[in-house]
This record gives structure tokens, C-alpha cells and sequence, in this order.
């Protein structure tokens, strides 16, 4: 078996997209799961498993480096709440806090990059094994977004990137050329169920990544729970990125999608839809 990687679990399936992809690679699988996060399935979908508690940083790089892991991955939602309001750090990360500039989600898991590559642990990007998950460019279901909404993810993709480019979210939610909703700490799905109930059905949903953005962590991730809270919400368009956000189990994904009759757009990089 490879050289041992080490997997950094938070919640939801892409921890487990990332030990399966590792298990075909030949890889030993080393996972700290954030006991806040993690799913307790994934034990057994992996080589070692230890349970950390959010603030326990110290601990976590005793497990990986004992294991002899040089290389690792962050996979897996922590809630932003969860990160600034129930975290009690260790000295480790205590540390890693006195040194941040400013408070927000990128300062904070760079700094627990930075950390880690000084005690000799490379944070890989997450998609790195995931390539195939990735969402390309073009409509991506059966059902092509409407021209009304095309303009809205035209529109809504200049919005949604002040929002990201401010570390405050990655979604907007268009209706008619007007920003219905943006993202803050509830997440994509629940800024979409708001959206519905202010502005009822037909609206077009757009996530974007940062436009700095470091997919070593918290890169844009969809899913079936997404379509659902479209579905819930009455949306009928989700425009992403292509090549910088990643499908939860993308076949099934999109299938789900059409399903819905929810069009699937894959906007180019740096470019309008």
C-alpha cells in the first residue's frame, strides 16, 4: 500500500468521496474526523480513525505525524457557527488565533495550513483525488436554463462574487434581475429555502467560488440536499463554476436534477455565464 494520506473529516458524503478515491489510488487512509462534524460511518471506510474535538489541533497533528502521514486533505462542511462560536482551542490553535489579522473563515483554516506544513504535513487541494466529481462548463442536465434565466446568473454572478470575494458567502439567489437572498454563516441550502419563501418559485440560484480561492479547503460543494431545498423552494436554475466546484456523487447528482426539472448550468471561470 502508498504512502499513508491523511483525511481531515468534517461532515456529509465528500469525506467519503475522498477515502474512496484514496483506497483506489493505493493509499492508507489516516482520518482525524471533527467529532462536532463527522459522520461515524466513515470509520469504517478508512485504514485508522480518531475522533478530535474542534479545537484540538495539537492532537490532531500527534495522530497524523505517530501514523507517519506527510500528505493530507480537508474534506467535509464545518459549520462557520460551529468555528466562532463552540470552539475552545488548545494550545496549538490558541496559537495559530493570536497570530490572525482578521477573524474569518480563510484567515483562520490557512492558518491551520500553515501550521501544519511547518510540522512537516502538506494540506493537498480536497478535489485533488475528485477530478471527476468536478463540474464542468455548459448546461450539465437534459434541461437548459431559460434565457430569463441565464440574465439572472449573469447578474447574480457579479453579486455572488463581491459576497465571496468578502469571505461572507459564496450564494446569491436571483429573481428577475434582483438579488432575492445572499449567504452569510446558514449556508447555501438554507439561504435558498429564504429565498423561496420571500420570493415564491422561478427563482436562479448562483454559487461561486472566491475569486482568490484556495481549494486546499472549504471549496463550493453541491449536492442532493441542495437540489432538495431547490426543490422546496421552487428554483428552477443552479449555476456554479466549472472546474471549481465539486458534484457530491455527480452522476446521481445530476440525474436528481433532472428529476426535478432543476437546470444545471457550469459557468466558465472569470467569465459571464
Amino acid at each position: 500500500m502508498g504512502e499513508p494520506l491523511g483525511l481531515i473529516a468534517g461532515n456529509g458524503r465528500f469525506p467519503f468521496l475522498v477515502a474512496a478515491a484514496a483506497r483506489r489510488a493505493g493509499r492508507r487512509i489516516v482520518t482525524v474526523a471533527v467529532r462536532e462534524e463527522a459522520f461515524p460511518e466513515l470509520e469504517k471506510e478508512v485504514d485508522v480513525f480518531h475522533w478530535v474535538g474542534l479545537g484540538q489541533l495539537g492532537r490532531c497533528i500527534e495522530v497524523l505525524r505517530k501514523e507517519g502521514v506527510r500528505e493530507a486533505v480537508m474534506a467535509g462542511q464545518v459549520k462557520h457557527r460551529q468555528i466562532f462560536s463552540n470552539i475552545v482551542p488548545d494550545l496549538k490553535l490558541m496559537g495559530v488565533l493570536a497570530r490572525l489579522a482578521v477573524r474569518n473563515t480563510d484567515s483562520l483554516i490557512g492558518g491551520v495550513a500553515e501550521t501544519l506544513g511547518r510540522e512537516g504535513i502538506t494540506l493537498l487541494p480536497s478535489t485533488e483525488l475528485l477530478q471527476d466529481q468536478m463540474a464542468g462548463a455548459g448546461a450539465l442536465t437534459r434541461l437548459a436554463p431559460s434565457r430569463a434565466s441565464v440574465k439572472d446568473v449573469e447578474y447574480g454572478r457579479k453579486i455572488a462574487r463581491a459576497l465571496a470575494g468578502m469571505d461572507l458567502g459564496q450564494t446569491v439567489v436571483v429573481k428577475d434581475r434582483a438579488a432575492v437572498a445572499l449567504e452569510a454563516m446558514e449556508g447555501t441550502d438554507e439561504v435558498i429555502r429564504r429565498a423561496g419563501r420571500i420570493a415564491g418559485p422561478g427563482t436562479t440560484v448562483v454559487k461561486v467560488a472566491k475569486p482568490k480561492q484556495d481549494m486546499r479547503f472549504d471549496v463550493p460543494v453541491v449536492g442532493t440536499g441542495t437540489l432538495a431545498a431547490m426543490s422546496e423552494a421552487g428554483a428552477a436554475t443552479l449555476a456554479v463554476e466549472a472546474g471549481r466546484t465539486l458534484l457530491i456523487d455527480r452522476t446521481d447528482f445530476l440525474a436528481a436534477a433532472d428529476r426535478a426539472r432543476i437546470a444545471v448550468l457550469g459557468m466558465q471561470p472569470g467569465n459571464d455565464a
